[in-house]
């Protein structure tokens, strides 16, 4: 499940992704929560985070704001789960980057709980794997040709 703080900030990306609102152009902080109806105070620490990152940058200045640097095509939702969520992975013995062994695990080979949730988890990586900033922004009507497969 993600958090409220990851739903905010894909709000946010979205809007800076889209051609219309946002596209090429810096947006003030007060821009992107409107569009995205998330709220200022937590925007404030969510773009800062995103921007260390190098996904968006900020411009100083009388026209500045928040601009996304990255195409939306190159802009991993994984990559993005991962660094405002922290590890994805139900098991830390299962995570790619935050690896830890069970305390109360003796053998991760013969492991029940380990070897289920693996499955599930690899193939939930397939797909979340696969997807881009740009699968968000797409209109319903193409998304949904994309996740049928048409």
């Amino acid at each position: 499940m993600i958090t409220q703080k990851m739903k905010y900030a894909l709000k946010a990306l979205m809007v800076m992704a889209d051609e219309r609102s946002g596209r090429g152009r810096a947006l003030r902080i007060e821009e992107i929560a409107q569009l995205s109806g998330a709220p200022k105070r937590f925007l404030e620490h969510i773009l800062l985070e995103i921007r260390n990152a190098g996904v968006i940058a900020s411009i100083r200045g009388r026209n500045g704001g928040y601009i996304l640097v990255k195409d939306p095509s190159a802009v991993s939702l994984s990559e993005l789960l991962r660094l405002i969520d922290g590890p994805i992975a139900p098991l830390a013995c299962l995570s790619r980057r935050a690896y830890q062994r069970c305390e109360d695990c003796s053998d991760e080979q013969s492991c029940r709980i380990r070897k289920v949730f693996a499955e599930v988890f690899w193939s939930y990586l397939l797909i979340i794997d696969s997807l881009t900033l740009a699968d968000l922004t797409r209109s319903p009507a193409a998304a949904e040709q994309v996740f049928s497969g048409a």
